[in-house]
């Protein structure tokens, strides 16, 4: 941190759908709750002729949308007002290295600044060697890089070569906001600070895990990205990858960031390479058609505005990936995501296996204990247990305990993006990628999409509303397993 605690928090992409919905609401809240420094200026960046007032006007109409609640509050709009006095505004095209002149004239001498890139990763590295020759990079700036980084390795390491000429691989945060949720975090704690959990987070003791992001929407604006990256490298390779790896990490040696890091990496190193053939068996490809989402009628993905009428982008995966260790022998864990789901959902499920003899065995309604962790639509997280009906004979029920976030806790809990900046800010690497563990993810997913797009198969078709191809069920269903809204 700069000892005269100016920060400057300069957005590429400072017009643009990230920064109006996730990051300029994140940072107001930061701003409103008194997590950011008090001289920290927040620089948009972008190819509009504008000048500061225009930027503002732009700010106030397409963010306020975002923060009606915290707009209520009781100072909330003064709030509101001292906030959009920290915003700037330079007009550059990034792709012109006499423009960011323009950028040095408006930063303060002497500030950390920190760069975030929401911009396509192809332009990662002109930004940062533009930026670089204006004398703007120096030992305290700091360069955010939004996912997903790269198209598959090779991309992914140029990208990773090519930005480490400009910053030391301490100034690189490689984000990933499911990392900020409260209950991602939440599981380092619940796995490590409870010995009621450890002895048991193991094979045999449990059957499997699953692992679900799904969301109702479709590709709405973002079917031009969309349509060249697909679900895999758009969730898999990423957030559901990271949140494999905090479920089945060993304990680090300490809260370090490398040492948290490099246990995760171990994770993303003993993932089972798959062979063609598991690719076929394990692995499903889905694309939404027609349907109705939440009681609206919603077009197939091939009618989306800007998608090829005979596009092969996959809009849900599911898989089963296995971890080659002591700790997780023969526990499969189960990949999900998709659009046009029937439910928006983000939840991790520990299912433990049965009791090895049971004097409950012929009993109805028994079920096996799982841990339910809900990252949205809400925090919770809810363990599964059987107990005894009231009255005679021995009937079992499943019930809940339940930990609400919401409940548990009265004190405000941060977002997820507003978290992340916050720790970007302090200087704490923790919850970022490595680079190491990006590629190592990468080695992981290609062979995958080399395995797709070798064998010519379409994606298949589900309807819009559900939980996605039949197959995918069947998935589950060969080794005796159901998707948890199935069981």
């Amino acid at each position: 941190m700069s000892d005269t605690n100016n920060v400057d928090i300069v957005i590429f992409g400072g017009a643009g759908d990230l920064a109006f919905r996730k990051l300029v609401p994140a940072l107001f809240m930061a701003h409103m709750h008194n997590k950011l420094e008090g001289n920290a200026r927040i620089i948009g960046v972008g190819r509009q002729a504008w000048e500061r007032d225009a930027y503002v006007a732009f700010i106030n109409e397409k963010t306020r949308p975002f923060l009606q609640d915290a707009l209520q509050e009781a100072n909330g709009e003064t709030c509101w007002t001292s906030f959009l006095d920290r915003l700037y505004f330079a007009s550059i095209d990034v792709t012109q290295a006499g423009d960011y002149k323009r950028l040095s004239a408006l930063s303060t001498a002497g500030a950390q600044r920190v760069f975030y890139l929401a911009t396509a990763p192809s332009l990662f590295t002109q930004i940062c060697s533009h930026l670089d020759s204006a004398g703007l990079i120096d030992a305290q700036a700091r360069v955010v890089l939004e996912k997903p980084l790269g198209h598959d390795l090779a991309s992914a390491k140029a990208i990773n070569d090519q930005v480490a000429q400009h910053f030391a691989e301490s100034q690189i945060y490689r984000i990933d906001h499911y990392l900020g949720k409260e209950t991602v975090q939440n599981l380092m704690v619940l796995r490590f600070g409870n010995a009621i959990f450890e002895p048991l987070w193991r094979s045999p003791n449990i059957r499997s895990v699953q692992i679900t992001v799904a969301e109702t929407v479709g590709v709405g604006s973002r079917a031009g990205f969309y349509d060249q990256t697909g679900a895999a490298r758009d969730m898999v390779q990423n957030h559901l990858l990271q949140l494999l790896c905090i479920v089945a990490m060993e304990p680090p040696i300490s809260l370090q960031p490398n040492d948290v890091r490099d246990e995760k990496l171990k994770v993303l190193r003993s993932l089972r390479p798959m062979t063609d053939i598991d690719i076929k068996r394990d692995t499903v490809r889905g694309q939404y058609k027609s349907g109705t989402v939440e009681g609206v009628a919603a077009v197939g993905y091939l009618a989306e505005e800007n998608v090829p009428a005979n596009s092969m982008t996959e809009t849900f995966v599911s898989l089963k990936a296995h971890i080659n260790n002591a700790r997780w022998a023969n526990v499969p864990f189960y990949l999900r995501t998709g659009k046009r789901m029937q439910h928006r959902r983000s939840e991790i499920i520990i299912e433990f296996d049965d009791m090895p003899f049971s004097i409950f065995s012929g009993a109805a309604n028994s079920q096996p204990n799982r841990l339910v962790i809900s990252l949205q639509p809400e925090e919770s997280i809810q363990l599964k247990m059987m107990v005894k009906e009231p009255g005679s004979g021995m009937n079992m029920r499943p019930v809940n305990l339940d930990l609400d976030m919401r409940s548990a806790f009265t004190e405000r809990r941060a977002e997820a993006y507003e978290r992340l900046l916050v720790d970007v800010v302090k200087g704490r690497l923790t919850h970022f990628m490595r680079r190491d563990e990006l590629e190592a993810a990468w080695s992981w997913v290609e062979p995958i999409l080399n395995g797709w797009a070798a064998s010519g198969e379409p994606p298949k078709a589900y309807n819009a509303g559900t939980w996605g191809p039949a197959a995918s069920s069947a998935l589950m269903a060969r080794s005796e397993h159901t998707w948890f809204e199935e069981s």
